[in-house]
């Protein structure tokens, strides 16, 4: 099983998804168009997508001009029944490659926050093992309109579309539950002046916020990392079916 697992800036840390990943065996390969590396031409070779997040907008064509080629590429992996994964940038791109609308500067969010699924979302496999609200680690301040098509998987008072999926496995989450204790505390050595912008007096209270919200959020995290990588090797296997029954038919 290999995931191409795309950067979108210089600091990235998979945390949970990385764990789920590598229970499952998989082999990870990184591309980092950020800084210069190309996108694959070809997606035949990946079984799954995962487009991480990042500090530029969804729609910065002008900075960042490989934004278009990846919210396309996430489509093209979407419609050929592939897993795909989009985590706050990434669920914004995966949004845009399905025609919906990226909203700017409207819906900022910072550490742990709750989050509530829908009805769609308590039956679906990304978030069913969850159950009801969850607390997990926000930081954006953009957000998008839900794609046609979409199951609406869960949102809160910040962000309507916090979770969504479009077609078998594709699905974007606004939230970052990837983050668990140990990368938030990774995140405020590496970004101690963005989060006091976003955040006045949230460094100080760090220790008592992960203390409060940290457990659940990590349980969340990992229940839905692992239900994500679920949907990689259920479609794996949906594959290998077809090829067998191809070669059964061939051979008669």
């Amino acid at each position: 099983m290999r995931v191409l697992v795309v950067e979108n800036d210089r600091v990235t840390v998979l945390g949970q998804v990385e764990a789920a990943l590598s229970e499952a065996g998989a082999e990870i390969v990184l591309c980092k168009p950020h800084a210069g590396e190309a996108l694959p031409a070809d997606e035949a070779e990946y079984d799954a997508l995962v487009v991480m997040g990042g500090p530029q907008s969804a729609i910065d064509d002008e900075k960042h001009p490989y934004l278009p080629d990846l919210a396309a590429l996430m489509r093209r992996y979407g419609d050929a029944g592939k897993s795909v994964l989009g985590v706050c940038l990434g669920s914004q791109l995966l949004a845009r490659g399905y025609g919906a609308t990226n909203l700017i500067g409207v819906a900022a969010e910072f550490g742990w926050c709750d989050v509530h699924p829908t009805d769609e979302g308590l039956a679906d496999p990304l978030l069913a093992s969850v159950g009801g609200m969850f607390p997990i680690f926000q930081w954006h301040s953009d957000t998008f309109t839900l794609p046609a098509g979409a199951a609406h998987l869960a949102h809160n008072a910040a962000a309507a579309n916090q979770a969504f999926r479009i077609g078998r496995a594709a699905y974007g989450t606004q939230f970052h539950f990837e983050v668990d204790r140990t990368v938030a505390a990774h995140w405020r050595e590496v970004f101690p002046d963005q989060m006091e912008r976003v955040s006045p007096g949230w460094l100080a209270r760090h220790d008592e916020l992960a203390a409060v919200h940290g457990p659940d959020a990590d349980a969340a995290g990992l229940a839905i990392a692992r239900a994500w990588v679920s949907t990689i090797m259920a479609g794996v296997a949906a594959a290998d079916g077809e090829a067998d029954g191809g070669r059964r038919i061939s051979s008669r």
